[in-house]
């Protein structure tokens, strides 16, 4: 057993193979209550020795790839942090790496056991955080009444939890690296731009950003949709005592409708894409391109990067590998293409694409692989240095199917290859090209969270120089040229509502 003394009070975790494990930890007080859809209220202290030996309860979410999505531990403790130790103590001032898990803004949790941060931690002698923030409704519907963001405001709570308490644990607070990937990604991008984030991290990794960030108007008509199905007003005097689960089924009833609110949502229509963080000019003032092309980032420094087969995942989850027809490439090339001549240029750049490459190259562009993109040249933009990589090694599970696809660089980073949902990625057993190319991701990612240096060089907007994650992993030219040109005059904009 181990034991430290946090600013709120005392904890006792557990050893595991020579690393402290403290979890379940609260960092803000339940939101519920008198503080439903508040921003998140420091913790309050507690007398004795807090026992931090099991997960906090996930937030409120529908259940997804088989996963329930109210399964855990019970309580409305949802605010809650994770940290695993190679060397707890005041003195070890070790770096701290800070996960931010995605799913979609809408679901996830810190207990997924994808998310353990054991071996992160034990081999790359860093402290790993975990923590879990509002999603969905909760966290990003526009509400009358509550700030916008709320579980943006979770994250920077948990951020200054690192802060406060980091050192008892082994950390260094001045070496913070703040990691996510997909919409935990895209929260890390917004983290960048927020003023209120300012000074908690001092590096960043961004793995597969989303480019959806809402206007205050899309994401309010979405609520009042969200709403009208429990045929009440998006506003907190009318939700705060409604039972979140009927808001979770709200929202699943919503995004069962959603192609047909294209005419009036726009892309994020055509997607089923229901939350996302959104510009309101306060808690999030603008996009994270602008705000780091103004040097919002220029003394953070960044890792960022995707994988090669972003949209695979998505199309096999959706029964359409191998089966995309003309007529749905071409109506993917005419939502998501951009400017009047992008689907021209896919057809010109990719000349021997059948329909189903067109399909995933557009969907992979616009959501995943340009913003990420765009967030590099954005921070080089704005006198920022930059790291960048790509993850082609494919998949070996289900028969190979799914490429290098959203979400396989999670259990490669983590070490986690045969647990959790992504396990089925790898395959009931890891191959040695598996734990080799995992430990090489482990070590860049660990060793850029010490020094801010992953082992190869910085990108430019020259020689563009990339990471190629594989199993013969090299430093080249960014792959994705052809991409790279059709989207070099894009901007990746607040989406708007189409009135």
């Amino acid at each position: 057993m181990s034991e430290v003394r946090t600013a709120a009070g005392a904890l006792r975790g557990t050893r595991e193979t020579g690393v402290a494990v403290f979890l379940g930890i609260p960092f803000a007080e339940a939101p519920v209550g008198e503080l439903r859809f508040a921003a998140p209220r420091p913790v309050r202290g507690w007398d004795g020795v807090r026992e931090a030996v099991s997960y906090g309860p996930p937030p409120p979410q529908p259940d997804a790839f088989g996963r329930d999505g109210q399964s855990g531990a019970a309580g409305d403790d949802w605010l809650t942090v994770n940290v695993w130790s190679p060397d707890p103590g005041p003195g070890a001032k070790l770096p701290v790496m800070v996960w931010v898990h995605g799913g979609g803004y809408t679901i996830g949790a810190s207990s997924h056991p994808e998310f353990d941060g054991h071996r992160l931690a034990r081999d790359g002698g860093v402290v790993v955080v975990t923590f879990n923030y509002r999603v969905g409704f909760e966290g990003f519907a526009q509400i009358a009444g509550a700030p916008s963001n709320r579980g943006l405001l979770d994250q920077i709570a948990a951020l200054e939890w690192v802060r406060d308490n980091i050192q008892v644990f082994g950390g260094d607070p001045g070496r913070v690296t703040v990691f996510g990937e997909s919409a935990g990604a895209g929260s890390v991008a917004a983290l960048l731009a927020m003023p209120r984030a300012a000074g908690l991290f001092r590096r960043a990794v961004a793995q597969s950003v989303p480019g959806t960030f809402f206007s205050a108007e899309l994401a309010a008509d979405i609520a009042t949709a969200c709403a009208a199905e429990l045929g009440l007003r998006p506003a907190v005097a009318e939700l705060a005592t409604v039972d979140p689960a009927q808001l979770v089924a709200a929202g699943e009833a919503v995004t069962a409708t959603m192609p047909e609110r294209a005419p009036r949502w726009g892309q994020v229509g055509h997607r089923s894409i229901l939350f996302a963080p959104v510009v309101d000019g306060g808690v999030l003032p603008v996009t994270p391109w602008r705000a780091l092309t103004g040097g919002a980032g220029r003394d953070v420094e960044l890792l960022v990067g995707h994988t090669r087969d972003e949209q695979r995942l998505f199309t096999a989850l959706g029964g359409l590998l191998g089966r995309v027809t003309p007529e749905q490439a071409d109506a993917a090339l005419r939502v998501f293409a951009p400017g009047p001549d992008g689907e021209r240029r896919y057809r010109d750049s990719f000349a021997d694409a059948g329909p189903g490459e067109l399909y995933e190259l557009v969907h992979s562009d616009w959501l995943f692989r340009m913003p990420t993109l765009h967030l590099a040249q954005a921070q080089i933009a704005g006198g920022g240095r930059v790291h960048v990589y790509e993850l082609t090694w494919p998949a070996p599970g289900m028969g190979g199917v799914f490429g290098a696809c959203h979400g396989l660089d999670v259990p490669l980073v983590f070490g986690n290859l045969d647990r959790g949902q992504p396990a089925m990625l790898i395959g009931e057993s890891p191959s040695p090209e598996a734990e080799t190319l995992s430990a090489e991701m482990r070590t860049a990612w660990t060793t850029f969270a010490a020094h801010g240096d992953p082992g190869w060089p910085a990108y430019d907007t020259e020689k563009r120089l990339t990471r190629i994650f594989d199993t013969h992993s090299v430093a080249t030219a960014y792959p994705e040229e052809n991409s790279r040109l059709i989207w070099q005059d894009h901007t990746f904009a607040v989406l708007p509502l189409i009135k």
